[in-house]
């Protein structure tokens, strides 16, 4: 009896445990102190059964390199039943500091549960032991992602090219791969060259043989002089690295781990285009360049339209610079040009050709001259200026009116009379008209309406005279429509190409920075955006409206080569409007 009430007892006090105890839930960590190119470990661990909804911290000053896995731990020991589940991650700092790892949270029984924080300490970054049997250190030596750039000291205006390369040697697989962060090209104008396909290729890496596949391609033209940077490019992998051991069948085993790597950061020194003997109509072309004027007609006939092409061809940066501009008598009429781009992007730069299309119609018959034009280019091979001259083209108009100049009005001429036989003859005194009856006008609807006309038209024409007079004073609302017309003035080439990313946001790019250099009275393409915003700054422009222009420019940078939709570029274009018509209001 005694005994059957101690396995009672006993019973008793272990269904209480199992029951009552209390659910527990922390966060533990590998390691709190580490250097910058360390990893390190994060679990999450829940011992009740049941436990669900799981959901992590932001980790917001590490970046995840592995996880989430999950395993299960479920054991009965001497009488004694445990159950885990645990939630694990790999992570690697991103800068040095003390940081903490925000509570992970799970559902219990309707009930919202958090882990508890951990603190985290990172120092600099430390030497890793070359442990030749660690896996990281195995990628380490056999993975390499490589930036080549084909010129680290070129001009202002000089394309240069990089392109992305990842080698791995033959003694590991690569079984999975991603970019987590693109490379930057801040003070360059870039373009990127489509790698249509991943073909494995053999090559050397420090005098070794390895496999590599090239990843990204671009073309990139710096716009200011000094140091500028290409930032690196980072990636993950999932890496198989042998562990020595052959299966069954005699084929090596491997481990797969998560590996990171990035491509060096490269310095480019760019040199200033020289001032010795830079020409007065050059506008920033450099490259090698041929320049014509040509004009699809020499005669015609007057109100008859002729096409005026002004064509820049060849290699260099040919969508970076301003066409020369023809000068025209007053005497043709000449429309707003229209400008074709047929521009290649390949390794070697931009291709291709740049053309304003004039379309002229003269008014008056006589001869008209087209004066000569110019271009000038910097030449990266000769490391000089050149200028091409093109000679004049004259219009011949056969048939038209003549100038009214030509014309002496005050001159009489007198004609001499010639008498014939017919000069005199019989006139009629009869005749068989018959007369009309007229209604009458007087006392009519038409009469009376006339006759009130005159009263309604006055209180009309001062209501509208007030409105005139209220807007001629309306000092603040005339700047914001003059500026609201100098905004589309400037933007009305993006409008025509929306829909067209990468053409609208050349366009857009390119319609502030026409703007700012008509304003300012500089070339904005030539300083860098720190600059720009000191000189708005200085002229009284608002932080918050700099801050916009900036973003606005960021956002051209951006866009061309990330995915985005007509929505996207239509508000882009308001937002231009908007910050163009502020930049105007203060300057």
């Amino acid at each position: 009896m005694k005994l059957m009430k101690f396995y009672i007892l006993g019973f008793l006090l272990f269904t209480s445990q199992v029951f009552f105890a209390q659910i527990e839930f922390e966060t533990s960590v590998s390691k709190n102190t580490l250097g910058v190119n360390q990893r390190f470990r994060v679990q999450f661990s829940v011992n009740k059964q049941g436990a669900d909804n799981f959901s992590p911290p932001s980790f917001s000053n590490f970046k995840v390199v592995g996880g989430p896995s999950s395993s299960v731990n479920q054991s009965w020991i001497n009488g004694k039943a445990s159950f885990s589940q645990s939630y694990i991650y790999i992570l690697e700092p991103r800068s040095e500091g003390e940081f903490t790892i925000e509570p992970a949270t799970i559902e219990y029984e309707g009930e919202t549960v958090k882990s508890n924080t951990v603190k985290i300490t990172v120092s600099k970054a430390v030497e890793i032991p070359k442990d030749p049997n660690n896996p990281e250190y195995i990628a380490q030596q056999n993975i390499h992602l490589v930036a080549e750039v084909s010129n680290l000291s070129p001009y202002v205006g000089e394309g240069i090219y990089v392109v992305y390369k990842l080698f791995v040697s033959e003694n590991i697989s690569v079984n999975d791969w991603r970019v987590t962060e693109s490379p930057q090209y801040n003070g360059f104008w870039n373009q990127d060259i489509e790698v249509s396909e991943i073909n494995v290729q053999k090559g050397k890496y420090n005098g070794e043989d390895y496999r590599y596949i090239v990843l990204k391609k671009a073309v990139l033209i710096p716009q200011r002089a000094g140091e500028l940077i290409i930032e690196p490019m980072t990636m993950d992998f999932s890496v198989g690295i042998p562990t020595g051991r052959g299966d069954f069948f005699g084929n090596m085993i491997t481990r797969n781990i998560s590996y990171s790597t990035a491509s060096a950061i490269r310095n480019i020194k760019v040199k200033a285009l020289p001032e010795t003997g830079k020409p007065i109509d050059f506008t920033g072309a450099v490259g090698e360049f041929d320049f014509k004027v040509i004009a699809d007609k020499n005669q015609l006939k007057a109100n008859d339209a002729a096409q005026i092409t002004v064509e820049v061809s060849g290699r260099g940066n040919l969508k970076l610079f301003e066409i020369p501009k023809i000068t025209t008598p007053t005497e043709l009429e000449v429309f707003t040009p229209e400008h074709k781009e047929e521009v290649s992007t390949a390794l070697n730069g931009l291709r291709g050709s740049v053309s304003d299309i004039y379309t002229v119609v003269p008014q008056y018959k006589g001869k008209y001259k087209i004066p000569e034009i110019s271009f000038s280019y910097f030449n990266t091979a000769e490391k000089k200026y050149k200028t091409i001259q093109v000679d004049a083209i004259i219009m011949e108009v056969l048939e038209g009116k003549d100038l009214p100049s030509t014309v002496d009005s005050t001159k009489t001429i007198k004609q001499k009379v010639v008498a014939n036989n017919n000069n005199f003859r019989f006139i009629d005194l009869d005749t068989e008209f018959k007369p009309i009856k007229e209604p009458e006008f007087l006392h009519s609807t038409t009469f009376y309406l006339l006759l009130l006309l005159p009263f309604l038209a006055i209180p009309i024409a001062i209501f509208i005279g007030k409105k005139r007079a209220e807007r001629a004073g309306d000092i603040f609302g005339n700047k914001i429509r003059l500026a609201d017309r100098l905004a589309k003035k400037y933007l009305s080439q993006a409008k025509k190409q929306l829909g067209k990313k990468e053409a609208f946001y050349i366009a857009l790019e390119k319609a502030l920075h026409n703007f700012l250099k008509a304003k300012l009275q500089i070339e904005t393409s030539d300083i860098s955006k720190e600059k720009i915003s000191e000189i708005l700054k200085n002229k009284g422009v608002d932080e918050s409206t700099i801050k916009d222009f900036i973003d606005v420019l960021n956002d051209c940078d951006f866009a061309r080569y990330t995915p985005t939709t007509n929505v996207m570029m239509e508000q882009e274009f308001e937002k231009a409007k908007e910050v163009i018509t502020k930049i105007d209001k203060h300057l």
